[in-house]
């Protein structure tokens, strides 16, 4: 009997196993040269200096040491702070509303038809296409400075993610049900109940979760361009070089957004 080998190591090729064929091994020499020389010319087109990163340690490590908290701007955080997390929440509630129809739509076991189908897969490859702060540029300029804008934002970018990912989830549930349910005459919207939906539900909740997650560090960013939120008091903050401020609100923002990633993974393994 073979000793096993050490963990982490590869094990041995069998005696007489095939190698990989030339023209695959060739292909993956190919795939490696062509990413290691896309990463030449972008390294060089950039003009990335990595010795640039440790020549400025010492004003890297001076700046820093100028955002010591000052914990007396806690008064003026707290509500433009509890602001981005409704802008999150609210967000991540309409957008998952919308989202939930569409991924049904966008799916090829639970579509209507292959033209809605190919309309519903334009829609959120359009959302998903465009970040989450362009859209708060665009619709802050059409609406308001505010949190309308920020809302909005989040809402078109959680209906572009989670459709994606829960048409995925959705085309990948066991047919076997579906089938059984369209065979005893079941229409479109039983099936979706009753076969699809239970095996998807656990997957599909970790999925918005997730999104959640996403949008509470999404709107803090979106301040940035005026959507409202802990973001838009920052971006005040550091126009007047006030980073005793900053610091303070960096660190308050960090340990919210830490808490609400631990809840949302303590959540998410309960599901699954």
């Amino acid at each position: 009997m073979p000793e096993p080998t050490p963990l982490g190591t590869p094990a041995p090729r069998a005696a007489g196993a095939p190698r990989p064929p030339l023209v695959a091994r060739l292909r993956s020499y190919l795939g490696l040269g062509v990413v290691a020389a896309l990463a030449v010319v972008a390294y060089q087109s950039t003009n990335f200096d990595l010795a640039s990163l440790f020549t400025g340690a010492a004003d890297f490590f001076s700046f820093f040491g100028r955002l010591a908290p000052d914990w007396s701007a806690l008064r003026i955080i707290w509500r433009p702070l509890i602001e981005t997390m409704q802008i999150a929440y609210v967000g991540t509630v309409l957008g998952t509303s919308i989202a939930l129809p569409l991924i049904f739509l966008a799916s090829a076991n639970t579509a209507l038809d292959p033209i809605s189908m190919l309309v519903a897969r334009v829609v959120l490859t359009i959302l998903r296409s465009i970040p989450d702060l362009l859209w708060a540029a665009l619709f802050v300029t059409l609406l308001a400075p505010g949190a309308l804008p920020g809302i909005v934002a989040l809402t078109f970018f959680t209906v572009g993610v989670l459709a994606k990912l829960g048409s995925e989830t959705v085309e990948s549930a066991d047919p076997g049900p579906l089938e059984a349910l369209r065979a005893a005459g079941a229409g479109r919207n039983r099936t979706i109940v009753y076969a699809v939906w239970p095996q998807v539900a656990a997957t599909m909740t970790s999925f918005i979760l997730y999104s959640f997650e996403i949008n509470v560090r999404a709107s803090v960013i979106l301040g940035f361009v005026g959507a409202g939120g802990i973001g838009q008091l920052l971006y005040t903050r550091l126009n007047f070089f006030d980073y005793s401020g900053v610091g303070a609100i960096v660190a308050v923002t960090f340990v919210v957004v830490l808490a609400v990633d631990a809840v949302s993974v303590w959540a998410r393994s309960k599901l699954i």
